[in-house]
């Protein structure tokens, strides 16, 4: 199958490329610098030189493709996140740039679209277990686009297509920069657990999140969370981190200061979503190798250590 991958250089579509080709498939992959074309050229993808805001330069780089996965996104740097304005343009990229894939995707007359989407788009569940069914309910404002996003991809269904909504969990990785940039405020005791921590975070590595994305390709069209079997609570989860990269202690912050500090993102930060992934396990055989976050964050801080040695 010949698949264009937009954000293709990016973390998880560094990663989904890989296991794209890995699978058998053939992969085209969007590309707006020398770099990034070397990149995927070492990968063993076929750059493309594209504008994915231009409706006409979509269509070009999307035709002949059997299947696209739209995983492009700009998400803001950790300290950044507060401001609504730096996601300014991942609104644009959910916005247009998901509608022009899915416009070049039929007229490439392309069987299947797959699209990255988020679970923090669902409401407060406490200790209940999440499932697709789950009402949504957007916390904050920087959500609202994630529907845009859905709609669009709904649009290529119900012109014929399959269309395939990843929900994911939060991702984690050695070579995500959220992730680098949590530990070097966890070491530093300036990444606090916020009110009780009781809330449950669901999270997903990204090795194991590009490995869904291969798996959605044969999926049934539909929605689909992509998590961790066991979600824990934000304690834990903070517990396990510092553990494993050797931080101290997190600080507690009371739930009152740490929404005057993080900003709109701790509204849904704090949100409880115990998330279910079995819908999608069903449907295609996949499970996460990193089955519970403490054994990702074993592997991303070994990797780490790797890194820094080097």
């Amino acid at each position: 199958m010949l698949v264009f991958v937009a954000g293709a250089t990016g973390v998880l579509g560094r990663a989904s490329v890989r296991e794209l080709i890995a699978a058998g498939h053939e992969v085209r992959g969007a590309s707006r610098s020398g770099a990034n074309a070397a990149i995927l050229r070492e990968l063993g993808a076929t750059p493309v030189s594209v504008d994915l805001f231009d409706p006409a330069s979509a269509r070009e780089a999307v035709a002949g493709c059997d299947a696209v996965a739209h995983l492009a996104t700009k998400i803001p740097p950790l300290m950044k996140m507060r401001s609504r304005k730096a996601w300014v343009e991942n609104d644009r990229i959910r916005r247009d740039v998901t509608k022009n894939l899915v416009d070049a995707a039929l007229a490439a007359d392309a069987k299947t679209f797959v699209v990255e989407s988020i679970t923090f788009v669902y409401g407060d569940g406490g200790d209940e277990w999440i499932d697709e069914d789950f009402p949504v309910k957007p916390a904050w404002t920087a959500l609202d686009s994630t529907f845009d996003l859905e709609r669009e991809a709904k649009r290529f269904a119900e012109s014929g297509g399959k269309a395939v909504i990843l929900r994911f969990g939060l991702f984690y990785g050695p070579d995500a920069q959220s992730t680098l940039d949590s530990a070097k405020l966890a070491r530093r005791r300036m990444l606090p657990v916020i009110g009780k921590g009781q809330n449950y975070f669901s999270s997903i590595h990204h090795d194991d999140a590009a490995r869904a994305v291969v798996a959605a390709l044969d999926a049934p069209g539909g929605t689909y969370n992509v998590v961790e079997d066991d979600p824990v609570r934000q304690v834990e989860y903070a517990a396990a981190f510092r553990e494993a990269i050797g931080a101290p202690k997190s600080m507690r912050m009371p739930r009152w200061l740490g929404k005057l500090f993080v900003g709109g993102p701790a509204n849904y930060i704090l949100q409880s979503q115990r998330i279910s992934n079995r819908r999608f396990k069903e449907a295609t055989g996949w499970a996460p190798s990193y089955p519970r976050v403490r054994d990702g964050f074993r592997q991303v801080a070994e990797q780490m250590a790797k890194a820094d040695a080097n």
